[in-house]
């Protein structure tokens, strides 16, 4: 495990789009989430240390904003082969397990994580209503056996800021996860694979 932080892609960025198949079997793409006042996206995956560690409060925290008119989608873009517990039939699994509201897509090309600049699991990238980045950054302060409770207080009050309309403070605090599982060779220009600090 290397521990990654998120690439902080620079904010006011445009949502990259993408086309990618949810554990349903139905195509999902950034069109599905026109009109919506905001976007979720969540770069996640099964095994994850990080990801375990906040997986119980995800579900929650995305019925909650859904609610409130919030898009979020997950993708999963560990390379598969070499990680099969994160492919399609276990990501079923573990979407019926967790009670997954949201669609939870994979990315088996890697494309979309490039495209994102997605470099770790969580890695959680917020859009407003005209698709520009928001917020990138962490769940909160909590990380798997430090002590501190799960609860979602960063990227919930970037969530109300945005469904508010209103700005985002730009002081953000990177997520630190697991580096996505890159294909052999294929790893981005971005990626550096250096422990997060």
């Amino acid at each position: 495990m290397v521990m990654t932080a998120s690439t902080m892609l620079p904010l006011g960025s445009q949502a990259p789009e993408f086309s990618l198949p949810n554990v349903d079997g139905n195509t999902v793409s950034l069109a599905d989430f026109d009109g919506k006042p905001g976007l979720l996206v969540m770069f996640i995956c099964n095994h994850c240390p990080f990801v375990v560690h906040l997986r119980k409060d995800l579900a929650p925290f995305a019925r909650e904003y859904q609610e409130k008119g919030l898009a979020v989608v997950a993708i999963s873009s560990n390379d598969i082969e070499n990680y099969p517990q994160d492919g399609p039939e276990p990501m079923q699994q573990e979407a019926e397990a967790q009670g997954y509201t949201f669609p939870y897509l994979l990315d088996e090309t890697q494309e979309a994580a490039k495209a994102y600049h997605a470099a770790c699991t969580p890695d959680f990238f917020l859009f407003d209503a005209d698709r520009k980045l928001a917020y990138r950054g962490q769940f909160d302060d909590s990380r798997p056996d430090s002590g501190i409770p799960v609860t979602g207080a960063d990227l919930r009050a970037a969530c109300d800021a945005v469904l508010a309309g209103q700005p985002v403070p730009s002081e953000q605090m990177p997520s630190i996860g697991c580096n996505i599982k890159w294909k052999t060779g294929s790893e981005p220009g971005y990626f550096t694979g250096q422990p997060a600090v």
